[in-house]
């Protein structure tokens, strides 16, 4: 039996335990190889997936891309792909030779360092902690320096326990990510839930037994007999905004305008701003005041952003990612036109990634000629009062289950980093 304890572990800097030269076995790798694996950041996970499916010709990335080799630990450099953890053991590669983008740190183990237990060190929420304070660049592009990674510190225990606490960590980890997987399955489950009911309420209403007629919209299809088809453009004032130059302080300085951007639109309801323009730059920037309680629409984006759509409950501006839609008239209810758009999302998608748009945006133009359902205002917030109702069940089942990923994450944090550091015991039977 063997057992953890770092009172007698060396402490050494990585560059003292890993290598920049390459071996004698990684020159003869490199001169036989034709084709390699390429690893594009996205196929690098969160929790050591590494996606190897992607084989190109050596010559295709000699230059310009990130070099591996099997074993090699691999480390996400740039925000928020870092703290975000991204990071993986390479295993299984191509002609064991690998290529990736730029923005990964490649770490080889010498003869004193466990691949395995390297790849959990740089997991820790120690590493990871340290690492994103020492961040350079300017916001959105900061990264973690080489010389962070190599000056790092790390207590090297025996090669045999440090087979044996990953060996350890390996099967705890899987425990408690299929647990994660499970919650997230369930999470899952709750939102497609949610938007049928989302769905069901503003195409159908919530009569069962009323008649249906068909809408002539393919998105929509039928509805009840009595609802009316309305474009937006016909009942409310649309529109988008911009971007006052942040080199003139006379549009920012002293703002007391709220200015939104898209990121809003992952609320339920904007009740708040965080930027703030003049009345300056509302003049000479012709930007829109866009009065409380309109509805805004992403309209850009290649992630689930564009599309998605909120209720804005104060007066704003916004900017040019975003469209408003303020109904001219007491005729249509913003949440139910909100909860109509969120129903229409996948037509929108479609609409703005092919024909009919801009590829990756919706226009003006598109908004103002989406034809939706119209029921009587009395019904519309019949429907609105029944969807906050039914959401409220699955926002408090969501509630309790984001609450218990956050402590299984924690868990698992805490597990990573007490491991490494001989803070828990591990015993194991080693062959």
């Amino acid at each position: 039996m063997i057992q953890t304890g770092s009172e007698q572990w060396p402490a050494k800097r990585l560059r003292f335990v890993t290598q920049r030269r390459l071996s004698e076995a990684q020159r003869r790798l490199l001169s036989q190889a034709s084709q390699v694996t390429f690893v594009p950041m996205e196929a690098v996970g969160e929790r050591g997936e590494l996606d190897i499916s992607a084989v190109r010709e050596i010559e295709e990335v000699r230059t310009g891309y990130t070099q591996f080799f099997e074993g090699d630990v691999l480390v996400a450099k740039i925000t928020p792909c870092f703290e975000n953890g991204k990071g993986a053991l390479v295993k299984g590669i191509s002609g064991g030779v690998g290529f990736g983008t730029t923005e990964l740190h490649v770490l080889t183990p010498t003869s004193e360092l466990e691949g395995p237990f390297l790849y959990y060190v740089t997991v820790s929420a120690e590493f990871r902690g340290l690492g994103e304070a020492h961040m350079t660049g300017a916001a959105g592009q900061k990264r973690v320096p080489e010389d962070f990674v190599r000056d790092y510190r790390v207590s090297i225990p025996p090669l045999p326990l440090q087979r044996m606490i990953a060996h350890f960590l390996d099967r705890e980890t899987a425990r408690i990510d299929a647990l994660l997987a499970a919650k997230q399955r369930l999470l899952d489950l709750l939102a497609e839930k949610r938007q049928a009911l989302i769905t069901r309420a503003v195409t159908r209403g919530l009569d069962p037994y009323a008649p249906l007629r068909d809408s002539g919209i393919p998105w929509l299809r039928r509805i009840p007999a009595h609802w009316e088809i309305w474009k937006l453009g016909h009942t409310a004032s649309i529109g988008n905004g911009c971007t006052p130059s942040r080199d003139n302080a006379d549009y920012w300085v002293g703002g007391t305008i709220p200015w939104l951007n898209s990121s809003v639109v992952n609320q339920n309801e904007v009740t708040e701003a965080d930027q703030f323009v003049t009345t300056v730059a509302l003049r000479e920037c012709h930007l829109p005041l866009v009065r409380r309680g309109s509805v805004l629409l992403a309209i850009t984006g290649q992630g689930k952003t564009r599309g998605q759509a909120t209720v804005v409950s104060f007066d704003a501006t916004i900017n040019q990612h975003l469209a408003f839609i303020s109904p001219n008239d007491s005729r249509l209810d913003p949440w139910y036109l909100r909860w109509t758009l969120l129903a229409a999302y996948d037509f929108l998608r479609s609409v703005s990634d092919g024909a009919g748009g801009t590829k990756g945006a919706l226009t003006c133009e598109d908004v103002t000629n989406l034809r939706v359902p119209v029921p009587a205002i009395d019904e519309q917030r019949a429907i609105v009062q029944n969807i906050a109702a039914e959401a409220a069940g699955f926002k408090a089942l969501r509630s309790a289950t984001e609450r218990t990923v956050g402590l299984l994450k924690e868990r698992r944090a805490a597990l990573i980093a007490a491991a490494v550091t001989g803070k828990i015991v591990v015993q194991e039977a080693v062959a």
